[in-house]
C-alpha cells in the first residue's frame, strides 16, 4: 500500500486557491509593479528632456521644471506620511476584524483575509509609498535645476504619483465601507451564503444508478502532513483509475481532518496505482474551505447562531439571521441530485467515487445543534418551525423524512421545556420573523 502525498487538485486551481488565502501575494506584485513603472516612466522622462534639448526648446524644459518642482512638495509629503497612514488605517481594521470574530465566529477572519478590496487597498498604499520614495530620486540639480544640464525631469513620474494619492484616497473610502459591512452581521451572513451557494451550484450531481465495485482489494494510505482534506484532483485520479483498470473511492470527505498513515484511497478490480500514477490530487490546509465544501458554509451559520444563542451573547435576532440564509441555502439543495458523486472516464465507467454530505447530512448540520439551544427563544423556535415548514413544501417523497423528525423532536423540545400552555402554543406558533 503506498502512500499518496497531497498537493493541490490541479496545477492553476491549487495555486489560486493557496493566492486568495494569503495576504502577501498582492502587495508583493504590487511592489514589483512600482518598481517597473517607475523605471520606464523615468526612461520616458529621459527622452522627452533629450529630445528638447535637441530642438533648443529650453523655455518648455523650465516649464517642466517648474511643474516638476511643484509636484515635488506633494511628492515628498506623501512618501513621508504614506506609511503611518498604512500603519493606522490597517491597525484600526485588525481591531475590527477581532471584534467581529469574537462577537460571529472566528472563521469570519477569512473573509477579510481573501477580500479583493482589501487586498487592492493595501497593495495600492504600499505601491505609492514605494513609488513615490523612487521618484524622489529622479530629481537633480536641487531646487533651481539648470535647463541645460538636466537628464531627466520627473514629470510623468510626478503625475502618476498624483494618480496614486488620488486612487488610494478613494479606495480608503470604499475599504472602510467593507471594513464596517464586516462588522455587521446582515452583509456577513449574506457573504457566506452567497459563497455556499456558489460551491453548490459546482458541485456535480450524484447519479441515480448506483454502480456495483465489488469487493474491496487494495487502499493507498496518505503519507504527508496532517491538515484538512480541501479539495481533490479528481481528473488525475480518474486518469490514473483508468490506466490501470480499478476504480477508486476516496475514503475521508473533503473537510475531513487527515493525518499520515491513514487510508484515503480504497482500490476495487485490482491492485493500487503506484504513487506516481496518482500524482499528487489532494489539497491539505490548516482549515476547510467553501469552494469544494458547501456544507462549510452551514457549518459558519450554524457556529454563529450558537454563539447568539448562548448565555453569554443572548441574541436571538441573529440567530434568526442565521436560519433565514440556512433555509435559503437548503431551499436550492433540496432539488438537487445530493449524494456520492460517480466520476467517469471517457468511455462513460466510473472510475472515482467520492463521498459527499447526502440531504439528510445537510439538514442534520443545519439544525440539530440549533434545535438543542432554541428551546430557550421562542422567537427561534417559531422560525425554525416557519423553516421546516417552508422546506417540507419544497421537499418531495424521502427528503421531507428528516425535515419530519426534525419537526417534530423541536416540538417535543418545547413541550418538555415550557410548563404553561399558552408559553408553548405561543413558541410552536410559526413565523418567519420569529416574533414580529
Amino acid at each position: 500500500m503506498p502512500p499518496m502525498p497531497h498537493a493541490s487538485p490541479s496545477w492553476l486551481s491549487g495555486v489560486r486557491e493557496r493566492l486568495r488565502d494569503t495576504f502577501w501575494f498582492a502587495p508583493t506584485v504590487g511592489l514589483v509593479c512600482a518598481f517597473v513603472l517607475w523605471w520606464g516612466l523615468s526612461e520616458l522622462d529621459a527622452r522627452i528632456v533629450t529630445y528638447l534639448r535637441e530642438e533648443g526648446s529650453y523655455r518648455e524644459i523650465e516649464d517642466l521644471l517648474a511643474f516638476a518642482g511643484d509636484a515635488r512638495t506633494i511628492v515628498t509629503t506623501v512618501s513621508a506620511a504614506m506609511m503611518t497612514f498604512i500603519g493606522v488605517v490597517f491597525s484600526i481594521s485588525l481591531v475590527a476584524v477581532q471584534m467581529a470574530s469574537g462577537q460571529l465566529t472566528p472563521r469570519v477572519v477569512r473573509i477579510f483575509v481573501r477580500s479583493r478590496i482589501s487586498k487592492l487597498t493595501l497593495t495600492v498604499f504600499l505601491a505609492t509609498f514605494a513609488f513615490s520614495l523612487l521618484v524622489l530620486t529622479s530629481y537633480e540639480g536641487g531646487t533651481a535645476p539648470d535647463p541645460r544640464r538636466v537628464t531627466s525631469v520627473p514629470l510623468l513620474q510626478s503625475l502618476l504619483t498624483l494618480g496614486l494619492v488620488g486612487l488610494s484616497l478613494l479606495l480608503f473610502v470604499a475599504y472602510v465601507s467593507s471594513t464596517l459591512r464586516l462588522m455587521q452581521v446582515g452583509p456577513v451572513l449574506d457573504h457566506i451564503a452567497r459563497e455556499s451557494l456558489r460551491a453548490l451550484e459546482r458541485q456535480p450531481g450524484g447519479p441515480a444508478e448506483v454502480p456495483t465495485r465489488g469487493p474491496e482489494t487494495a487502499r493507498v494510505l496518505y503519507g504527508e502532513r496532517a491538515g484538512v482534506l480541501r479539495g481533490v484532483g479528481v481528473p488525475r485520479l480518474v486518469r490514473a483509475a483508468e490506466r490501470h483498470g480499478v476504480v477508486l473511492r476516496l475514503v475521508p470527505r473533503v473537510g475531513d481532518f487527515v493525518v499520515p498513515g491513514t487510508p484515503v484511497l480504497a482500490v476495487y478490480g485490482g491492485a493500487a496505482p503506484p504513487s506516481r500514477a496518482l500524482g499528487r490530487p489532494l489539497l491539505v490546509g490548516v482549515e476547510r474551505a467553501l469552494h469544494h465544501d458547501p456544507a462549510f458554509g452551514l457549518r459558519q451559520l450554524s457556529d454563529i447562531a450558537l454563539r447568539a444563542l448562548s448565555s453569554s451573547v443572548n441574541d436571538p435576532t441573529t440567530a434568526v439571521q442565521c436560519l433565514d440564509r440556512i433555509v435559503q441555502f437548503l431551499s436550492v439543495a433540496v432539488h438537487l441530485p445530493l449524494g456520492p458523486l460517480h466520476h467517469r472516464d471517457r468511455r462513460g465507467e466510473v472510475r472515482l467515487v467520492q463521498e459527499v454530505p447526502g440531504w439528510t447530512d445537510l439538514v442534520d448540520l443545519a439544525f440539530e445543534e440549533i434545535r438543542w439551544c432554541a428551546t430557550v427563544s421562542p422567537q427561534v423556535t417559531r422560525r425554525l418551525l416557519a423553516g421546516l415548514d417552508d422546506l417540507l413544501v419544497l421537499a418531495t417523497g424521502e427528503r421531507r423524512k428528516p425535515l419530519l423528525r426534525h419537526r417534530a423532536l423541536l416540538v417535543e423540545a418545547v413541550e418538555r421545556t415550557v410548563p404553561e400552555a399558552a408559553g408553548r402554543a405561543f413558541a410552536l406558533r410559526p413565523d418567519r420573523q420569529g416574533i414580529v
